[in-house]
This record gives C-alpha cells, structure tokens and sequence, in this order.
C-alpha cells in the first residue's frame, strides 16, 4: 500500500492528470488531503512528492517528444512549510 492509495483524487500516469477532476495532479482536492495527511510530518510529504515529480517528469519528457519538464512548482513548491 502506498500513500496514494487512499486518494480519491489519484493520478493517472503516465499523463499525471488527476482521475476524478481531469486537473494537472496534485490537483487542489490532492494537495488538501496530502497536506492534512502529513501534517505532522512535512519532510515525509517533500519526500513523496520529489520522488512523484522525478516519476511525473519521465513520463511527460517521454510523451513530450523528450522535451523536458520542470514541475517543482506543480508538486512541491506549494508543500514548503508556510516559514520558509
């Protein structure tokens, strides 16, 4: 069992929109969620959502004709605790 597994609003690879919404994932639902869902433990959430960007950046370059990706703000900008 992962971390997403209890989401509703999942991502659907290798396109990385969000299954319920059609949104660019973390779509808003997610990202409320992951923040509530970790909110004792912020360095696990960068964590997970570092390694989902690598994942997500991969598949879209592949899609993409090789053309990079950089989705930092997309997935972890937003999860920075609010100090820094």
């Amino acid at each position: 069992m992962t971390p997403l597994d209890g989401l509703a609003h999942r991502p659907l690879r290798p396109i990385w929109l969000c299954r319920l919404d059609a949104n660019p994932w973390p779509c808003g639902e997610a990202k409320l969620v992951l923040l509530a869902t970790f909110a004792d433990d912020r360095p696990a959430l960068l964590a997970l959502l570092s390694r989902l960007q690598r994942e997500a950046e991969d598949h879209l370059t592949q899609l993409d004709s090789g053309r990079s990706n950089n989705l930092t703000d997309r997935f972890l900008s937003w999860a920075q605790p609010p100090d820094h």
